[in-house]
Parts: C-alpha cells; structure tokens; sequence
C-alpha cells in the first residue's frame, strides 16, 4: 500500500484531548465493515440497557428476530434471541464481504475443517449470510450485502421507518 492515510480522517473517534467532544449518533445506512452478534434471552431487556445505558440507538428491528443497535459510525451491535443461534461459542463476530466472495470462504473453511459452515442463507436484512464456526469455537458471520429490490418488503419497510431508498 503506498497511500498513507490519517486514521483520524475516516474514524468517528475525535483526537484525544480536554476539549474532545463526541461525534452525533449515526444513522445512515452503511455497509458495515465488522460488527458484534450478542445473543440475548431477553430481547427487549437488552434493547432497553445498551439503548439507555449504553447510549446506542435501536436503527431498526426485525421483531422476534434482530435489533440493530448503533452508537457512532462503524459502532454497530446485533441483538438476537438466544434461542436464534447455535450452541454457545467464544466469540460472535461478522465481517463484511461481497457476493462472489461467499462461495470461495465456504470452500476454503470446509476444506479446512469439514463441516464448520452453515448456508450460504438469504436474510430479511437483504444480505446473504455465510456462518462458520472457527477451530477455536468462534462464530464468524461473513455477510455480503445483496442489491435491495425497491418493490420488496424489505424496501418498504424501510421506507415506512424514513431510510431513504436509492432511485432506480
């Protein structure tokens, strides 16, 4: 890589100091690069600490099965109902990819360690989602965004909760 970049110029972390105040919430819509996955057995309890306690902001909810919590940019944590995932693991993680990616990761993990992936699996969040279960016990979400169909559910549910859509 010969480009140097100042990590504060694409951070939403302010540079350390007396003064240094917090950047607003964010609630645009972005691929996420990497998020944490908490699983909860009590969702709505959940929402209510990290949204009050914690100060991030519930983005969007898919009832029964997701809440989307963000705080600042790249700041984003998935609540989903325990009972919603596999048996408990160290760590749960996703990684952003694209979709030509998807089948390649899950050769290149079952080839490994045979049997370490699930799907890939369309979600109702309009990706495509890869799980793979590390040597050491880790959860790895691997998820690449699909194109949004704007006459879809998915585009009009968005639309109802103010996101605004690109235009075909």
């Amino acid at each position: 890589m010969t480009d140097y970049y100042e990590a504060f110029d694409i951070s939403p972390v302010p540079p350390p100091g007396p003064d240094a105040t917090p950047p607003e919430i964010y609630r645009g819509i972005y691929g996420m690069p990497t998020f944490v996955t908490v699983p909860t057995p009590d969702l709505a309890a959940s929402v209510d600490f990290w949204t009050r306690g914690l100060g991030f902001i519930d983005l969007f909810t898919v009832p029964g099965q997701v809440t989307h919590l963000r705080r600042w940019a790249f700041q984003d944590a998935l609540l989903v109902p325990t009972g919603a995932l596999p048996a408990p693991s160290t760590v749960n993680i996703g990684f952003s990819c694209v979709l030509s990616q998807v089948d390649e990761i899950a050769q290149a993990c079952t080839t490994l360690v045979p049997g370490c992936t699930t799907g890939p699996r369309q979600t109702p969040w309009n990706t495509v989602e890869l799980e793979v279960i590390t040597p050491e016990n880790a959860r790895v979400i691997m998820t690449a965004a699909r194109p949004l169909d704007l006459d879809s559910a998915e585009a009009r549910y968005l639309e109802a909760n103010g996101f605004t859509l690109p235009q075909g």
